[in-house]
């Protein structure tokens, strides 16, 4: 978390002459950091020269520099007006070193290829495409910048507190000679998001001032630190299980995860855990664990809520492919909204790293024979098809090694669907699915475990895949298909469907044949897909109706997506890339449940916590229920059987710290609540909230 504060701007002089005065703060950042004589830190701190590209006629010289507290990066700026010349170290996604970008691949040359690095941020904050002077100094910055966001998420919370803590106390040291006067006290407690009135400040600065000098210094200063950091709720915790000469004895230890954490544990872990986070040797030697061991226990991601267990992949992968919940995005390629926003190949790299397996690629006829990818009829920018595919080749499996499905929205002509199927063969080679597994016609789908590291397309298909396997494997004489994909908005549903009548797409045999287990078809009732459509033939529905469906027929649907797949997608209207709930859908047995990846809110928070589980595989098998032929599962109406279990969750809310200022205003306070939301079916969604606790966001109790 970042101390908020607005800085004035400064030149490269000014930025360097701050860092020769503030030498003191640097050491005991260098020190909290546990990198003294470090070269990678230092050659940061000294910082240099870099070329910024933005364009091809705009590439300029930059010096950037790691500042004092070794956690915000300072870049110099030649604009009259900017408001900003720092970003911090915790608001880097990743550093990729070479021509890894849009921007670098289309603004520069070849030959500077090793000389190049990206610093990809997470949000919509665009990249920072750069040029060193040498590959050694390029590949310097990128190892070092590497290590330094290493070395910052290494550490546990409490160190992070005290780096914050300390930097908040040199920003409010305006005079930055080691003492703080009444004023600059009231002043760090509002950097740390603490609303105090008047006499309370003054009473906790008397408290403090020992010397009665009128200012806080050395130990004052220590002592001031001390107060806020204060956990008596730990203490409270911690002294009711430290039960063995004022310790906690390995039973004591495992009879509070029991109790209180609800874990399934043994006195094993409790011994691992006291060797792992005991800072006292002498202790640990007597295998106790002190107070300080605990709070570094409890500051892991070890003591998270999330099952440890869950953190790998757990779950049975051998399953037919559509008894899984996917990860799924819609219109991938965009960054932003609908109808101006910039696509990009990063916004597919990113929706890969988050987990996701299946992308979407809104197909185009391009210039110079280039199927190109983006919002039709919109005013969004374009991005080559086989630039995306080797993004989605490059990142696919970085996150997870189960299959990835290219779901295609083709609008090209038959000459550039086969310069696609050329791309797509040419890239992804082997990997990608061009025949059914085993031998003979398939009769279900293949399992995640068995897809592993494959593409499958998802798209439009001349004929049957039954087709393939006659004696004399039939022509498709007919290369027409209906082009209805994604055009099933319920206000013109009827309207679509009549032009889809006469509306026909061309179809490239070399790209239809790559359709094997996800055949696009238009959807025309649950009756007709039981007695029509093979098991790989799917549907796509717009949020609208897909609701609709899972509200009106939930029992029909949950049996239709036991046998075949079903694809959600966005409602037209959601321009600036908003979402909608996909939990009905999920409980409908809906698999591709796609969301716009690029926007953060509370659909995609959903997205996100569903398939943090399993490894981040990007798939989650559904419930015994939701893959049951004969199921009589209905989230509407909850009929008794298997999924009706009654259960109560109890969650105690004890205290919060370093919460975030709502705006960047010094001014700024929060008033913090914790609010706790139940999603799934209708039954089951409840909140609850706590009180708030008024003027503090650094540190603050519930109970």
């Amino acid at each position: 978390m970042a101390c908020l504060q607005r800085q004035p701007k400064t030149s490269r002089s000014e930025e360097l002459l701050r860092y020769e005065k503030s030498q003191k703060e640097v050491n005991v950042n260098v020190k909290l950091l546990g990198m003294e004589d470090d070269p990678d830190l230092q050659f940061l701190l000294n910082g240099g020269d870099l070329l910024k590209v933005r364009s091809s006629s705009w590439k300029k010289t930059r010096y950037y520099r790691l500042q004092e507290d070794c956690k915000t990066m300072w870049h110099e700026s030649k604009k009259t007006f900017i408001t900003k010349q720092t970003f911090s170290l915790d608001d880097i996604s990743a550093i990729r070193i070479g021509r890894q970008s849009e921007g670098l691949r289309k603004y520069t040359e070849e030959q500077v290829e090793g000389r190049c690095f990206s610093i990809i941020f997470k949000g919509r904050r665009k990249n920072l495409d750069l040029i060193a002077s040498s590959e050694e100094e390029a590949r310097k910055w990128v190892t070092s910048l590497q290590k330094m966001i290493s070395k910052i998420n290494s550490l546990n919370t409490q160190q992070k507190k005290e780096h914050w803590i300390f930097n908040c106390l040199r920003k409010a040291d305006k005079n930055k000679d080691g003492k703080l006067n009444q004023s600059d006290v009231k002043d760090f407690l509002h950097l740390i998001n603490i609303e105090v009135d008047d006499d309370y400040a003054e009473m906790l600065f008397k408290e403090c001032d020992k010397s009665k000098s009128g200012y806080l210094s050395g130990e004052e200063i220590e002592h001031f630190y001390d107060l806020l950091t204060h956990r008596e709720e730990i203490e409270v915790i911690y002294g009711k299980y430290a039960q063995t000469m004022g310790f906690m004895s390995p039973e004591n230890l495992l009879e509070f995860l029991m109790k209180e954490q609800r874990e399934k544990t043994t006195l094993a872990d409790a011994h691992k855990i006291i060797d792992k986070y005991e800072p006292d040797e002498k202790v640990k030697e007597e295998k106790l664990l002190s107070k300080d061991g605990f709070l570094m226990y409890l500051h892991h991601p070890e003591a998270l809520v999330l099952n440890p267990k869950h953190k790998e992949v757990y779950q049975d992968m051998t399953q037919p492919l559509n008894h899984y919940f996917i990860s799924s995005s819609h219109n991938t390629y965009l960054m932003e909204d609908q109808l101006t926003g910039p696509s990009s190949t990063e916004a597919y790299v990113r929706a890969l790293l988050k987990g996701c397996r299946c992308v979407e690629l809104d197909c185009w006829d391009g210039s110079d024979d280039e199927p190109e990818i983006y919002h039709g009829y919109t005013l969004t920018s374009k991005i080559l098809f086989k630039d995306v595919i080797k993004a989605i080749k490059e990142y696919a499996f970085k996150t997870s090694d189960y299959p990835v499905i290219l779901s295609l929205e083709n609008h090209c002509s038959v000459e550039q669907q086969e310069v696609m199927a050329r791309h797509m063969s040419s890239i992804l080679g082997s990997a990608l699915i061009t025949s059914p597994l085993g031998d003979g016609m398939p009769t279900n789908f293949p399992s995640p475990e068995e897809l592993k590291g494959k593409f499958l397309i998802k798209g439009k298909r001349l004929n049957k895949l039954e087709a393939s396997f006659a004696t004399e494997a039939a022509a498709a004489d007919d290369t027409d298909v209906t082009e209805e994909e994604e055009s099933n908005d319920e206000d013109q549903q009827k309207e679509e469907k009549e032009k889809n009548k006469k509306k026909k797409l061309k179809l490239a045999k070399e790209l239809s044949d790559m359709v094997i287990y996800c055949k696009s078809v238009h959807f025309n009732g649950f009756e007709d897909a039981r007695k029509n459509l093979s098991f790989y033939e799917m549907s796509s529905f717009t949020e609208g109706k897909a609701v609709d469906l899972a509200e009106e027929s939930a029992n029909a649907y949950i049996h239709h997506n036991v046998d075949k797949l079903s694809r959600i997608y966005p409602a037209g209207l959601r321009t600036d890339s908003s979402n909608y709930n996909p939990v009905p859908l999920w409980n409908a047995g809906c698999q591709i449940v796609a969301l716009n990846f690029q926007t953060t809110c509370t659909d995609m928070d959903l997205n996100q916590g569903r398939f943090l589980m399993n490894g981040k595989s990007g798939y989650i098998l559904k419930p015994a229920y939701l893959r049951d032929r004969t199921t009589e599962f209905d989230p509407i109406t909850l009929t008794r059987g298997d999924w009706l279990e009654h259960k109560t969750l109890h969650i105690m809310v004890i205290s919060a710290q370093q919460l975030p200022k709502v705006n960047d205003t010094k001014s700024s306070i929060v008033d913090p609540l914790v609010k706790v939301e139940v999603y799934g079916v209708p039954a089951d969604v409840a909140v609850k909230e706590t009180n708030p606790v008024e003027n503090n966001g650094t540190s603050l109790i519930y109970q």
